[in-house]
């Protein structure tokens, strides 16, 4: 059953909403097509069963497909991958033109089936064609002078035929009327599409400059612990050396401050460290499963605890669950994810990470993450095992020892 509904749910929130608009316009092509398409061909009786029925339908096919590909097209647009399709945008309305005077010069010469046909397709195929222009359209202002100019050109060129003057009023109000309803629902489709995917690109954002303010915060706590040290070694080192010139004893009492000085710079510069490396555990495991599912991962997280775990113990897993994280993201193309923490009340404390869509054979020699992780759970008795399980699988399990967690207290 996962692999019948992982193609919608390994979709981004902004690809569900992409894929069901397409459908849904997709579906208003084959809509024209079964709803107006036959409007001539069951009309057609007797000896009006000929090549002019045959003929409607097959230019409502195509009009229908030309709309389809243009409303595609203009979605790419939308979303910002393609340039706008304008000169097929031009092309679908002059073709859109063209059929409806035609359809009128037919009306005209009494060569269709049904007085009703010619209304019916002539408004129909202009409402889908200004839904797909309007969607070409960034400004609301530039969208709501559509249907209007289409109203207005239709009723000029019925009225150019001899077709009487309040007949042509129906044909303009007509396409007026349904082109204003398809010029919201298109342009409402394509707002909300783009709204969507500029959400989703705000929180790519929002995730890099999450990571350039630590960046910048680290960097500014490292300036303010060595700032100001370096700047007294480098007076103190310049008073040692006019000193030591002068043959003064005094040099050696500078020079030893100076080491005292540098000593102290490397235990606040190595606290600075230590307090930048801390992980938070719940903190990287909510993570995680943000950062996966955003990707089109079905990630589940499951969390079993029977005692409250040491700070150090946290900050460890905490960076397991992270390199894990980055390791699912950058190699193979993983659909499903596993990340599950084990803590019992008695026993080791465990933290799996498993995913599918491993490669094989892996794509070059071993980075220094996995490396790193096992120094990190060395320090704590700890041991990492990392490879892949059979099936395309890949697993990462950590585990430390019971002696190095604090337990919870028993209350009567």
């Amino acid at each position: 059953m996962s692999k019948l509904t992982g193609w919608w749910k390994n979709r981004s929130s902004a690809g569900k909403v992409e894929l069901y608009t397409r459908w849904s316009f997709h579906f208003f092509a084959a809509l024209e097509i079964l709803s107006f398409g036959l409007v001539p061909l069951a009309a057609a009786k007797g000896e009006f069963l000929t090549l002019v029925p045959v003929s409607l339908f097959l230019m409502v096919s195509v009009h229908a497909v030309l709309c389809g590909v243009l409303t595609s097209k203009a979605l790419h647009w939308v979303v910002g991958r393609r340039e706008r399709p304008v000169r097929l945008a031009v092309v679908t309305a002059a073709v859109t033109a063209v059929a409806a005077l035609g359809i009128l010069v037919l009306q005209t010469a009494g060569k269709l089936p049904d007085s009703s046909v010619a209304p019916t397709l002539v408004a129909a195929m202009s409402w889908f064609t200004i839904g797909s222009v309007v969607l070409c359209l960034r400004s609301v202002r530039k969208m709501r002078y559509v249907a209007p100019a289409a109203a207005a050109g239709t009723g000029l060129a019925v009225l150019a035929l001899g077709i009487p003057a309040g007949e042509a009023l129906g044909y303009g109000i007509g396409v007026l009327l349904g082109g204003l309803f398809f010029s919201f629902t298109w342009g409402f489709s394509g707002w909300l599409l783009n709204t969507v995917h500029e959400l989703d690109r705000s929180r790519e954002v929002q995730a890099r400059l999450a990571v350039a303010e630590e960046r910048l915060r680290f960097g500014r706590d490292l300036h303010d612990v060595m700032g100001r040290n370096l700047a007294v070694i480098a007076l103190k080192s310049e008073l040692a050396v006019q000193l030591a010139r002068r043959e003064r004893p005094e040099a050696v009492e500078q020079m030893i401050e100076v080491q005292r000085i540098a000593q102290e710079s490397q235990r606040e510069v190595r606290d600075v460290v230590r307090g930048y490396r801390e992980a938070d555990l719940a903190v990287e495991l909510e993570g995680a499963r943000g950062v996966l599912r955003a990707a089109g991962m079905d990630c589940r997280v499951e969390f079993e605890a029977g005692r409250e775990l040491a700070s150090d113990v946290q900050s460890a897993l905490g960076w397991v669950v992270r390199e894990a994280t980055t390791n699912v993201l950058r190699h193979g193309d993983a659909h499903r994810c596993l990340i599950r923490l084990t803590a019992p009340q008695t026993g080791p404390v465990t933290l799996v990470v498993e995913n599918d869509g491993a490669p094989d054979t892996p794509a070059g020699p071993p980075g220094s993450g996995l490396a790193g992780l096992r120094e990190r759970l060395a320090a704590l008795d700890g041991t990492l095992q990392a490879g892949l399980v059979g099936g395309g699988r890949f697993r990462l399990l950590a585990e430390i020892p019971d002696r190095e967690l604090e337990r919870l207290e028993v209350r009567a």
